[in-house]
């Protein structure tokens, strides 16, 4: 399965607010959520806890910006890993090279962010690096190439982002463009409110 690329605003109703899809926030009326709740409640059990679980990873995936592939194979190395599943699932997507120039405002999504590693506009320890995928590590610097262009892309965001905090395994210069990763992300940290149990449940159901 690709990676979506139709209505954001179709999947924030559906799932709820995925900042790094957008910004913006579900639209949806109490009244059509109460039906869809007791909809929900309607279905057998069994069924109502696959919807749960779908959703979850729905949530993972769109907010990630991963396609089904690339969400199966994340699942599979946090299964391998020491520690829980769950946990270790959310600290690899977060050190996500994307993720990380997200989390520090130089782009106002992850899609956005992508679109600026692929374009080679970032540096990783001084080296240029044009996989977002990339995995971050602690003690990595995060630059812009010095270049007029790439530096507007970036401080546009950085003002329009102004108000969010940087969270606290990150440290943004923003005079320097200069971003610097402390450590691993805590899980009380991550930006996405999800139930990370439910997504490893959904897989090891697939398999």
């Amino acid at each position: 399965m690709s990676r979506y690329r139709g209505p954001r605003l179709k999947k924030i109703n559906r799932l709820g607010a995925l900042p790094g899809l957008t910004s913006k926030l579900p639209t949806r009326r109490p009244d059509r959520q109460k039906k869809k709740n007791n909809k929900k409640k309607s279905q057998p059990q069994s069924q109502s806890q696959y919807w749960k679980r779908l959703e979850e990873k729905q949530k993972l995936r769109f907010h990630y910006g991963l396609t089904e592939r690339q969400l199966l194979k994340y699942v599979r190395i946090a299964g391998k890993t020491k520690g829980s599943t769950g946990q270790v699932l959310l600290q690899l997507l977060e050190m996500r090279l994307d993720n990380i120039i997200f989390r520090l405002g130089m782009a106002s999504t992850i899609p956005g962010a992508r679109q600026l590693v692929n374009h080679r506009h970032i540096l990783v320890n001084g080296c240029l690096v044009d996989i977002p995928s990339y995995r971050c590590k602690p003690r990595d610097i995060i630059t812009t190439k010095d270049e007029q262009k790439t530096r507007a892309l970036i401080q546009n965001s950085l003002a329009s982002s102004s108000q969010k905090k940087v969270p606290e395994h990150l440290t943004l210069h923003s005079a320097q463009y200069k971003g610097l990763v402390k450590q691993i992300i805590a899980r009380r940290r991550v930006g996405l409110k999800i139930e990370e149990l439910r997504v490893v449940e959904y897989y090891s159901r697939q398999t």
